[in-house]
């Protein structure tokens, strides 16, 4: 591909490609391809019922998640598939890389190795572009790119079923691993990036069912934490790092305002989950609600369909409320030369 077409491509919007780190809530299906336990895949009904078709796709969700309402916000028609669906397609992987890829994967953090093990797929990425379209145009594709990063829930979890304690020592180590994982980005050549926080996990359906149906409020004490140290840790990369451009979604504050007043964002269940319960997961064996729409959490763990693209329509185009110092989408236009 000559460089000329790799620059038409670039020209054709401010985000010429999307790259996806996180968890379960960001997952389009890379774990599929992975050799892990049932409970952390979703490539079975229900979920995906109310995708297109009915089909199950690897996604925690009855349909879409966030990643896929942020990206098409951005104007593409779909979400960029995992690594691992673009690998298997051979013929055409270098292409479709230029796109983007989603290296988000269910049970993925930021303390057990996962973070990194993705990060350092993506420097196989930024290879093949490179090789296909020359450093100049693949460092430009990389600057004006857009990196969504999701990923801290899966360590609180971790953390609280080792019987340890969430403690300023184990904050300080998140912050700094997380630091390093960012800073290696931006060494790969990533320029705008997309951050969305923990949300109040303690209120999951899972947590509550440790607490008489009540939110477990240390977990979500450190999930504000985590909020506030995230956000001081970017104000300190972005002065360190010139070209450093970010957003962070505040995920918490957004997730209390919905569970403070649900009937104002159309919901009615804000505690227990659609498909299954607060103990078992969702399969097609579990019980089912038939008001999708109306219950904030989809499984145990996992936001509905409805929830995703709330999120996604904040973090796009929300206030300083919840998005500091800008939203998505004025990230998304940060002219990068």
């Amino acid at each position: 591909m000559s460089i000329a077409i790799v620059a038409a491509h670039i020209g054709e919007t401010a985000v010429p490609a999307v790259f996806i780190f996180g968890d379960s809530t960001m997952d389009v299906g890379t774990n599929n391809f992975l050799p892990v336990s049932q409970e952390i895949k979703a490539d079975f009904y229900y979920n995906g019922i109310d995708y297109p078709f009915s089909k199950p796709t690897g996604r925690f969700s009855n349909g879409y998640n966030t990643a896929d309402r942020i990206v098409k916000l951005l104007g593409y028609k779909k979400s960029p598939p995992s690594f691992f669906a673009l690998l298997n397609d051979s013929p055409t992987f270098k292409r479709n890389l230029l796109e983007g890829v989603n290296f988000a994967s269910g049970g993925s953090g930021i303390l057990n190795t996962t973070g990194l093990v993705y990060i350092n797929l993506f420097a196989t990425v930024l290879s093949n572009i490179t090789e296909l379209c020359g450093p100049a145009a693949a460092a430009t594709l990389l600057s004006k790119s857009l990196f969504i990063v999701s990923s801290g829930s899966n360590d609180i979890l971790e953390q609280q079923r080792s019987r340890a304690p969430l403690s300023p020592d184990f904050l300080d180590n998140l912050q700094s691993t997380y630091a390093d994982h960012l800073r290696r980005l931006y060494n790969l050549g990533a320029r705008k990036f997309a951050i969305i926080t923990i949300p109040p996990i303690g209120c999951c359906p899972v947590e509550r069912s440790y607490n008489g149906s009540e939110c477990l409020q240390g977990a979500n004490e450190f999930a504000r934490q985590f909020y506030n140290a995230t956000e001081t840790l970017l104000q300190q990369l972005s002065s360190q790092l010139s070209a450093m451009n970010y957003s962070i979604g505040n995920s918490f504050g957004l997730t209390l305002d919905i569970m403070g007043n649900p009937l104002a964002f159309g919901f009615k269940e804000i505690r227990k989950a659609c498909c299954g319960d607060a103990t078992t997961m969702c399969n097609q064996t579990a019980s089912l609600c038939q008001n999708r729409d109306e219950y904030l959490f989809w499984d145990r763990f996992h936001p509905t369909q409805k929830t995703a693209e709330l999120a996604a329509l904040t973090f796009f185009g929300g206030s300083h409320r919840f998005m500091k110092p800008v939203n998505f989408s004025t990230l998304a236009a940060i002219n990068i030369v």
